[in-house]
């Protein structure tokens, strides 16, 4: 459901929830564990519940093929949630084994109350945008627990 707030005289409308990370590896296991600890971040840091995400927009460098991040989301409980993967453009020097996710989000916030979240070597890309500390892996498995 939408956050119930004080702030309900806002309209509801859509926006986006950038996001990236690194897999250590590519497995299936390494990049479903980044995209996990990314877009459970995402969520505990802005309060995103699945109801409310139009769809969701997953990405990988193209060193990153064993397996579709998007599943993670499914592991997550995003069941009905329209997701998608691509590939990321293959620009020099870029960082690689990247995972990126971009949500689309009905929400009252602001844009400016919205945390975009880059984790481990993923900072660099927004150095800006890295006040935010990760979840600790032990939260994120005792949510996966309750599902």
């Amino acid at each position: 459901m939408l956050e119930d707030d004080l702030d309900d005289w806002r309209p509801i409308q859509c926006r986006g929830v950038r996001g990236a990370t690194v897999a250590t590896a590519n497995t299936p296991e390494a990049i479903w564990a980044a995209t996990r600890e990314l877009l459970f971040t995402m969520i505990h840091y802005n309060g995103i519940e699945a109801a409310d995400v139009a769809s969701a927009y997953f990405t990988t460098t193209a060193d990153l093929t064993a397996a579709y991040p998007a599943t993670a989301a499914r592991q997550l409980g995003w069941l009905d949630v329209p997701l998608l993967c691509g590939h990321e453009m293959a620009v020099p020097n870029s960082l690689g084994n990247c995972v990126r996710i971009l949500l689309h989000w009905n929400t009252r916030k602001e844009q400016t109350e919205i945390h975009h979240i880059y984790l481990h070597e993923a900072m660099t890309l927004r150095p800006d945008k890295d006040s935010l500390p990760p979840i600790p892996a032990e939260e994120i498995a005792q949510y996966m627990q309750t599902l």
